[in-house]
């Protein structure tokens, strides 16, 4: 009995040894599993076509630190889309002269479509506003177009980075968010013609360069916001303008003050204004500060403001009108239970000069500015800081505009830029809403690591 006891004894460590080697067996082929699926992945991720432009080579450090999480149900993007995805990705251009931010900055966003001359125009007025160097300017392209991008790449005033919205219409020539062959057209019936689409509240069907407007408004807050490495932890005021928005020499420094007597003399703002709401007013010149309805030319407000308007994505992006302003003004605001005010100065830091229709003024023999020339009278009370600190507040009440129940001006029934639309609110966001190619791969590491622990668990007590 001695003997055999002695010969169990001597048998177990034999078989842990056996079972320690499987269990190493086990770990090494998890870890080739690994690097595989791992290879698999960076390959997808560097399939990009890579076309003329080199400076898509820098991107991909910076690309890669993007919260970007590529929807499934996003439109299949073309060369040129995606080329311009890698674009958004470089880091922002005068590094070299401008090395270091203000802390305190309030980041501007400019947003353009193509209209060259009036670029010009709001470039030079920025080139003049005093504090500029001490900020990021992002300039947000709907589109591709040379000219616009040369007259970008001659700032030298401050740090600057350019974006383009990916799926704007303006870069799918023949599939959707652009036209589409099968597209049902003006007021076609979608049964008889056997087109795609949904038309609006007016029986009209989509017109691309019309639902651009919307879409690349939306797209830009969301990857301003919540996209791009420069701005998604920012906390402070964004200021948005747009490439027909005059500003003037001290817009900067009135808007840091505004800010900053905000909290104070009008808690109950969303935003600060450089502008009055009504675009042709130049303000009152009163000695006092106004709050009013919130305007749509140089408004600028914070991350939580921000948060309270993505979380009424479904309203935005289901509202029957193709314009942004109009479709916050009479949907988004009102949901937000109590009036939506902004600060503003009694005279304006900024103009809204643009003359021309829709997307219209591209070319330059044919741009709508006074022939060519912008009649801007910068006195000297614009050159400086005009806002004073013990000023009290007027508050307009009322006032005349785009109110909750105002039905939208149609243009935006189309179920599929409905959708894009609400893709826009969730592409920065991980919402387990990921391709089947990513559920697949996580699923497969998952899969491959319980197998390995379980198996090392057992065979250490057999």
């Amino acid at each position: 009995m001695v003997s055999s006891t002695i010969m169990a004894v001597s048998k177990k460590p034999r078989l842990r040894l056996r079972d320690v080697a499987l269990c190493r067996l086990l770990s090494v082929v998890f870890v080739t599993l690994c690097g595989v699926l791992l290879l698999i992945f960076l390959l997808a991720s560097n399939s990009t076509p890579i076309g003329t432009h080199d400076m898509i080579d820098n991107a991909d450090a910076y690309h890669h630190d993007m919260k970007f999480e590529k929807l499934h149900d996003l439109p299949q993007q073309n060369d040129l889309s995606l080329r311009l995805e890698r674009l958004n990705g470089l880091p922002p251009r005068n590094l070299d002269l401008y090395p270091t931010l203000a802390k305190d900055r309030i980041v501007v966003v400019l947003y353009v479509h193509n209209r060259p001359q009036y670029l010009k125009v709001v470039v030079e007025s920025l080139s003049q506003v005093v504090g500029i160097s001490e900020t990021l300017l992002i300039v947000s392209h709907d589109g591709y177009f040379e000219e616009m991008n040369k007259i970008i790449n001659g700032i030298k005033f401050c740090q600057v980075k350019q974006i383009y919205a990916t799926y704007s219409p303006h870069l799918f020539s023949d599939s959707f968010p652009g036209v589409s062959a099968n597209d049902c057209k003006e007021k076609d019936d979608a049964g008889e013609k056997h087109c795609e689409g949904n038309p609006d509240q007016y029986g009209n069907h989509r017109l691309p360069k019309i639902v651009s407007l919307k879409h690349h408004w939306w797209w830009m807050m969301n990857t301003v916001w919540n996209g791009l490495r420069e701005t998604r932890d920012h906390s402070g005021h964004i200021l948005f303008i747009e490439e027909d928005h005059f500003i003037f020499p001290n817009a900067y420094r009135n808007l840091q003050v505004l800010i900053s007597l905000k909290p104070k003399k009008c808690p109950d703002c969303y935003a600060a204004n450089l502008a009055p709401s009504d675009v042709n007013s130049r303000g009152e010149g009163w000695a006092t500060l106004i709050a009013e309805r919130m305007g749509n030319v140089g408004y600028s407000f914070n991350r939580t403001v921000w948060k309270k308007i993505h979380n009424k994505a479904r309203e935005f992006c289901f509202f029957d009108d193709y314009n942004w302003d109009i479709t916050m003004w009479a949907t988004v605001y009102p949901s937000f239970g109590s009036p939506v005010y902004t600060l503003r100065g009694p005279r304006t830091s900024a103009v809204h000069f643009g003359r021309c229709g829709l997307h219209q003024g591209q070319e330059e023999n044919k741009a709508c500015i006074d022939n060519g020339m912008v009649n801007i009278n910068v006195e000297e009370p614009d050159t400086v800081s005009n806002i004073e600190l013990n000023w009290e507040v007027h508050t307009y009440k009322n006032q005349p505009g785009y109110k909750a129940g105002f039905k939208g001006w149609g243009g935006w029934g189309d179920n599929r830029d409905r959708l894009l639309c609400l893709s826009f609110a969730k592409m920065y966001h991980s919402t387990g809403t990921a391709s089947p190619f990513h559920c697949m791969r996580r699923l497969s590491l998952v899969m491959l690591l319980e197998s390995n622990i379980v198996a090392c668990f057992f065979v250490s007590y057999q």
